[in-house]
């Protein structure tokens, strides 16, 4: 395969390091509506699934009172992370990567929560695009986000020109459902969930970035 023409990273978990701070989150709003999770519950079954999906599936509910506690789940990250989430090597990788090709992030997080932790982390002129949950009617593992980030990259390039850096299962999905090429990142799954992407990588950095786009 040729050097990719764009890069697109996934937020929680891949470019912001946020995984145990969702799941501190998530045990705490469950707690309080009387269904506890558990660590292991939350990465076996919950990690890198939309909100909604998350939210409304763990405590069955839906509607206003859906719509409400994701709200409350978001100002809760909100007030908590900040740029200091993303690693340095990360952050290195990412401007490395802008200096050759458009870069993208694709979340199921919501655009409030992602601009602060990018602006936080001195990213944000280095991010030609971002793909929130505010813009998709369909979370991971839907290509949905994915098929949009690529129409907003440039109508030159194909999937096979993008390549997508997940760390859950639900997240390769999407990416490979929507054609790019796709690196796992080890840290928030086991190796065999992440098995769909083309490789698994354990980390982030400029190297690999310009491994990619060289």
């Amino acid at each position: 395969m040729g050097p990719a023409r764009a890069l697109v990273f996934d937020f929680n978990g891949t470019l912001s390091h946020d995984e145990p701070l969702l799941c501190a989150i998530y045990q705490e709003l469950f707690a309080e509506h009387g269904r506890p999770l558990s660590e292991n519950e939350y990465y076996e079954h919950l990690a890198g699934r939309s909100e909604e999906a998350i939210v409304g599936g763990w405590l069955g509910v839906e509607g206003a009172e859906l719509r409400s506690l994701v709200d409350e789940r978001v100002e809760r990250y909100r007030r908590r992370a900040d740029g200091s989430t993303v690693p340095a090597p990360v952050r290195d990788a990412v401007r490395e990567a802008a200096r050759h090709v458009p870069v993208a992030v694709v979340s199921g997080a919501y655009r409030r929560e992602i601009e602060p932790v990018l602006a936080g982390a001195g990213l944000a002129e280095a991010i030609a695009v971002v793909v929130a949950a505010d813009d998709v009617t369909r979370g991971k593992p839907d290509p949905e986000g994915y098929l949009c980030a690529l129409a907003r990259l440039g109508e030159d390039l194909q999937p096979g020109d993008v390549v997508a850096f997940e760390d859950t299962g639900a997240g390769v999905a999407s990416a490979r459902g929507a054609g790019l090429r796709c690196l796992a990142v080890r840290g928030t799954v086991p190796d065999a969930r992440l098995a769909a992407a083309d490789a698994i990588v354990d980390a982030i950095d400029a190297d690999l970035v310009r491994s990619l786009v060289g």
